[in-house]
């Protein structure tokens, strides 16, 4: 049976069941699949040149993961994702709101 989506921009996708987050692993840039019921909790953030706006791809302070988007320099607006973990997942969606409302429609509180 197929996953209906209920967002996807190319890079970040919302089906029924879970988040994936394409091209996060490096080097060979695979997706990253997280269930919503192992998501705590999502923070929305500005993007800044502090924020990681310029940043490609990976972790300047190694507790945040970027996945690889060429097109985050034109973002204003970006997740973090606490998994229960040290490294949190960071993710930029062309329309944050839109994964909110979808976060929020499974359970993920926003802080």
């Amino acid at each position: 049976m197929r996953n209906s989506t209920n967002y996807d921009d190319g890079l970040i996708a919302c089906n029924d069941t879970e988040l994936v987050i394409r091209r996060y692993y490096f080097p060979f840039g695979l997706a990253k699949r997280v269930r919503y019921d192992r998501i705590r909790s999502a923070r929305w953030f500005k993007m800044t040149a502090l924020t990681g706006r310029y940043r490609a791809w990976g972790s300047g302070n190694l507790t945040q993961w970027f996945n690889l988007d060429w097109r985050r320099h034109r973002k204003s607006a970006g997740l973090v994702l606490d998994l229960g973990g040290r490294m949190q997942p960071v993710i930029t969606p062309d329309d944050v709101d839109q994964v909110l409302a979808v976060l929020a429609a499974h359970g993920v509180e926003r802080r």
